[in-house]
């Protein structure tokens, strides 16, 4: 049932009209409990209560896809725009971008003209930004940039999921560049000649990609809500003596509240992903799709509103 489940809410993540008719309602169906508002200027106050709470922040402008030159370019200069602000407010936050949403099924050379344009701005400022990855038709792109990219500016980071098989070796790839990684299991749909059928799979395979990276001696995000994953991570760097400026947890804004502030009082460093923006309703879906629980978190929502 919850394979059914998943499928449903990861069919409804790429439907173009419904796409559109959530932008014409705006978030009101229990999606404001997740997205941190339509504009960066409306997620600056729920940034600045994160951190006043000793949690730090990534944003993220949603939207993927572009096919639009124009678009594309739009997008970066709200890149930017919102590593300026950061820097004005002063706020504890990073960037999240998507690569699609800059260009990358128009032209290779958008998306590096694009990068360039954020990553100097970020530089400027002391601000880091993390490439997200999508689905694996565009991973190998996605990490030629970052190598390519992360050559010149070593404030960037990316992310590797674990249900994909061939992840551990793109750690072993990555290792002689230094790399911030953030670690998730993956929330697309892939075909089993790509990725690991059973969770359990993925799961066992995100626990050796923690433990591999943080070997490795390089700075790891562990994005998971699950605790059977965050307890292996504190075992891990409790055998290993890993210092906490080493990792971070990652987790989903709006969700595992109490979590988070039960690993900020026990010293742990947390970032919460914020997304924001009106291309709000494949993230949700994709949310929704991840854990059975949070549909009838969205459907309180709904009737709270």
């Amino acid at each position: 049932m919850e394979a059914i489940s998943k499928n449903f809410f990861l069919y409804l993540s790429n439907n173009k009209l419904l796409d559109r008719l959530a932008k014409r309602f705006g978030t009101r169906f229990g999606a404001d409990k997740i997205v941190g508002g339509e504009t960066f200027s409306q997620a600056i106050p729920l940034i600045q209560q994160l951190n006043q709470e000793g949690l730090q922040v990534t944003v993220d402008h949603l939207g993927e896809f572009v096919n639009c030159e124009s678009e594309a370019k739009e997008r970066a200069q709200e890149c930017i725009h919102t590593i300026q602000s950061i820097a004005q407010y002063q706020l504890q936050s990073e960037v999240s971008l998507k690569l699609t949403s800059l260009g990358l099924d128009i032209s290779r050379e958008l998306v590096y003209e694009n990068m360039e344009n954020i990553l100097q701005e970020a530089e400027k400022h002391g601000v880091t930004v993390t490439i997200d990855m999508e689905d694996s038709s565009r991973c190998e792109a996605t990490l030629e940039i970052y190598k390519t990219m992360k050559a010149k500016y070593s404030n960037l980071g990316t992310v590797i999921q674990s249900y994909l098989y061939r992840s551990c070796g793109d750690l072993d790839e990555l290792d002689s560049y230094d790399p911030y990684l953030r670690l998730v299991k993956g929330a697309y749909k892939e075909s089993g000649k790509v990725a690991f059928p059973e969770k359990k799979m993925v799961d066992d395979n995100l626990k050796q990609m923690i433990e591999k990276n943080l070997l490795n001696g390089n700075y790891t995000a562990i994005a998971s809500h699950d605790d059977a994953i965050i307890e292996f991570t504190k075992n891990l760097v409790k055998k290993h003596n890993i210092p906490t400026d080493r990792y971070e947890f990652q987790m989903l804004y709006g969700m595992r509240n109490q979590t988070q502030a039960d690993l900020v009082k026990e010293g742990y460093n947390v970032r919460v992903y914020l997304p924001y923006g009106e291309d709000w309703y494949g993230y949700f879906m994709r949310r929704l799709a991840e854990r059975p629980a949070n549909i009838a978190f969205a459907l309180k929502g709904i009737f709270s509103k």
